[in-house]
């Protein structure tokens, strides 16, 4: 077989690791990410609670940097201190090598098995949680026929001679070996397939035992500074947690090449096997990191703080660019693409009130609060410049399809608006008095508000992807999560009267808060489902009346 021809069929077999990655990891977001975020976010309150958090929710997506990203984005909204998000993704490193861990077992079993089961549930059922949980089968699938395909296509790489040379070489240059390593995390975008991958290797024979351990750590430091690229247009807060990790990890595995140069440790310390001494290494170095860590972490993000902080001290503001520029508005297309440009930035604002403001009921936090009514004004602001823009387009430029899509895009901006303002307006309020009162929901009650808040941000995250995808599918399930909602909202207050009856004492004392906050999420759910009503009545799927 010529080399290309195994190159080839080595590419392809990492290329559907990586998609099938991927795939498990999206069906996860999709189907529980609303209920794994929650829980992560409550589930912070130290350091050692968190990173044993972030471990399980590494475990679940499959991906450190995924947590990485998530992380951040509470520390950015003030959820979180940026030492219990650095402890986090410490912890989350761990479960990202822990996954590489149990992929090494032979589950090759399992294929058919996950490949027939995931496409029985996604075909079967119109659900979407059914539909998402097919596609983590059927990813899950695809990912260990890809770690067999991967075995098969280096087989024939044994008889390479042009390979050995170049390992070879780089067994003798550990630092052109760690940095090589580095790279290819950073091109994979991920640690567990740059592992595997290495391991397989290994399992061949390919690999010399002296290049194993510092292409390990060339892993980790290239996993490390994934998220720190990511984020690195984020603002401030939200680029201490990745950056706490590179100072960490990246840290570590240096030291740890230093170490390895001094003493020259064997990988069949790890293991006898070569591919399992691969996993176990990038086990053993995730877990000193954590060790080493943990204690580090505040240290670590108070001087992160104080140089993101002189950075910015002295430096000018800038000012929000806009991107409802007034010279395209000669060219209709042009402009109705920067006006749904701001109108999702409208949808970022009203999703972190939205993901933000059930956790004023439990715990009051006056800079939460704060920060939710600024983003109210910013919403009003944009939503006015976003209406006046629309405006402005010349009527008489405007085709049919044109000025159609202004008109949904106008309305879209108006229903989130509204959507901001019963936040803002209502819940706000409701949580303060629920504050300045006392008073508590009965377990049951706050469970079920957690439910249906739960239910409404998983609907406005599709409303939101409509004004970018216009899949007709996605409109079809947030239409039918609306019957949904409304179920859980009349479920609610028929059991919430039932606790009446029984004479709960938190249901009476919180009884007009509970039905009244229910009713406010019930609003705000239609508002953002009425978003799909104009592409599903353009194809003709939407009823004029529901009237008979």
């Amino acid at each position: 077989m010529s080399g290309i021809v195994i190159f080839i069929n080595l590419a392809g077999a990492v290329a559907l690791l990586l998609w099938a990655t991927r795939m498990v990891r999206t069906g996860i977001e999709r189907a529980y990410g609303s209920i794994l975020k929650d829980k992560l976010r409550h589930a912070v309150g130290n350091r050692f609670s968190a990173a044993f958090a972030g471990f399980l929710f590494a475990v679940a997506l499959q991906s450190a940097t995924a947590v990485a990203l998530i992380v951040s984005s509470f520390v950015a909204a003030q959820y979180v201190s940026s030492a219990i998000g650095i402890a986090t993704l410490l912890g989350a490193d761990l479960g990202s090598a822990f996954v590489t861990r149990i992929l090494r077992y032979d589950l090759s079993i399992l294929i058919p098995v996950l490949l027939l089961l995931g496409t029985i549930s996604f075909r079967a059922s119109e659900s979407r949680t059914w539909r998402q949980l097919g596609r983590i089968l059927f990813g899950l699938g695809l990912l260990l026929l890809s770690l067999r395909l991967i075995g098969e296509a280096s087989d024939p790489l044994r008889n390479s001679k042009i390979l050995p040379i170049i390992f070879n070489y780089l067994a003798s240059d550990w630092i052109s070996a760690f940095m090589l390593a580095a790279l290819l995390a950073w091109a994979f975008h991920s640690s567990v397939a740059s592992v595997l991958l290495v391991a397989s290797l290994a399992d061949k024979g390919l690999l010399p035992d002296a290049l194993i351990i510092p292409l390990v750590l060339g892993i980790n430091f290239g996993a490390a500074i994934i998220g720190a690229i990511l984020t690195k247009n984020a603002e401030p807060a939200g680029r201490i947690v990745p950056l706490g990790n590179v100072a960490i990890r990246g840290m570590i595995t240096v030291i740890a090449l230093g170490f390895q140069f001094i003493f020259n440790l064997e990988p069949s310390a790890f293991s006898a096997h070569p591919g399992d001494a691969v996993v176990m290494v990038h086990l053993a170095i995730n877990t000193a990191v954590l060790i080493v860590g943990l204690p580090l972490a505040g240290v670590v993000a108070r001087l992160l703080e104080k140089l993101l902080a002189q950075k910015t001290e002295g430096a000018e503001v800038p000012t929000r660019l806009s991107a409802l520029n007034p010279a395209d508005l000669a060219t209709p297309q042009q402009a109705i693409g920067n006006a749904t440009r701001e109108v999702l930035a409208v949808c970022d604002k009203t999703e972190i009130m939205l993901n933000g403001i059930l956790d004023l009921f439990e715990r009051w936090d006056p800079k939460k609060t704060q920060r939710i009514e600024m983003l109210d004004d910013e919403i009003d602001v944009l939503h006015r410049e976003i209406k006046f823009y629309l405006a402005r387009i010349s009527a008489t430029a405007l085709d049919q399809a044109a000025a159609t899509q202004s008109q949904n895009l106008l309305g879209a901006t108006i229903k989130i608006e509204q959507a901001a303002d019963i936040i803002s307006q209502n819940m706000l309020n409701r949580a303060r008095k629920k504050h300045e009162r006392g008073t508590g929901f009965s377990a049951e009650g706050w469970s079920e508000l957690c439910a249906m808040h739960r239910e409404v941000l998983q609907n406005a995250h599709l409303a939101f992807n409509l004004l970018v995808n216009r899949d007709l599918e996605h409109a079809r399930q947030l239409v039918s999560r609306k019957e949904v909602v409304r179920n859980l909202a009349r479920d609610s207050e028929e059991q919430h009267m039932q606790r009446l009856r029984q004479g709960n004492a938190a249901s009476f004392e919180s009884s007009s808060l509970h039905i009244d906050t229910m009713r406010d999420l019930k609003e705000i759910n239609s508002l953002l489902v009425s978003i799909a009503y104009p592409l599903l009545e353009d194809e003709g799927l939407l009823r004029r009346s529901r009237l008979l």
